[in-house]
């Protein structure tokens, strides 16, 4: 997609966006008693979504989750993420600058 090209531009319907944020909704309820491998598990299946839709921003920040997840030994706190998340399957842009901008900050979150 180019720059300012939104999913609704290509015929994306917001089916997808509500299954990903149904997704991550149960994502952040399971997470306090989930083991990581399984909140592992649901963050691979909405990359894999995100990415057949062209959800770049979503994929960017599903990246910086998985290493959350494995730096947290077994108590990852993600509903941080998971919100991250959600705002980036909500954004209306889709481009590189995008999901650069969402890489700028969860760089920083997970440096911090």
């Amino acid at each position: 997609m180019g720059t300012g090209d939104s999913p609704r531009e290509k015929g994306m319907d917001g089916a997808i966006r509500d299954q990903l944020w149904a997704r991550i909704a149960a994502l952040d309820v399971r997470a306090p008693y989930a083991p990581v491998a399984d909140l592992a598990g649901g963050v691979e299946a909405i990359r894999r979504i995100a990415h057949a839709h062209g959800l770049a921003p979503a994929v960017t920040v599903t990246h910086f989750i998985d290493r959350a997840l494995s730096r947290s030994g077994g108590t990852a706190t993600v509903h941080g993420w998971l919100t991250m998340l959600t705002d980036a399957v909500a954004s209306e842009r889709q481009d590189f600058e995008t999901a650069n901008h969402f890489a700028t900050v969860c760089s920083a979150r997970l440096a911090g």
